[in-house]
């Protein structure tokens, strides 16, 4: 298991949800390749812990071409949202139609591992 660790100083951990627009399936899986090409170096710098697509339905199989996709989901590593929107603008799922950004959800996260690691903010926070 790989060690928990804090953000530096003066980043923190985000929640962040993405929902696609309707109607982009085919275009989602046309880019996917390009998407996942350019989430390696922020995945390598940091700045995204984890990630993955997001489903209205639990998929039976698969085959990506029969998901129900409701969008993305991150959890970032940045000083601010506007350091998470600044490079979301930037993927191609936002740049070709696929990601609806002006429904995106962005929020401060603290995992609760973390939270009962560092017990003193377990106690003061709201998880």
């Amino acid at each position: 298991m790989a060690p928990i660790s804090t953000p530096p100083a003066g980043q923190y951990e985000w929640l962040v949800v993405v929902p696609d627009k309707p109607g982009v399936h085919e275009k989602r899986l046309e880019v996917r390749a390009q998407h996942l090409a350019g989430t390696k170096p922020l995945v390598e710098s940091g700045f995204i812990k984890t990630g993955g697509a997001i489903f209205n339905e639990k998929p039976e199989s698969e085959d990506a071409s029969k998901f129900s996709f409701y969008g993305s989901t991150l959890v970032c590593v940045a000083s601010s949202k506007e350091e998470i929107l600044e490079l979301l603008s930037k993927d191609i799922y936002a740049t070709t139609g696929v990601w609806d950004l002006d429904n995106q959800s962005i929020s401060s996260h603290l995992p609760s591992t973390l939270a009962i690691l560092y017990s003193d903010l377990y106690v003061n926070s709201v998880c």
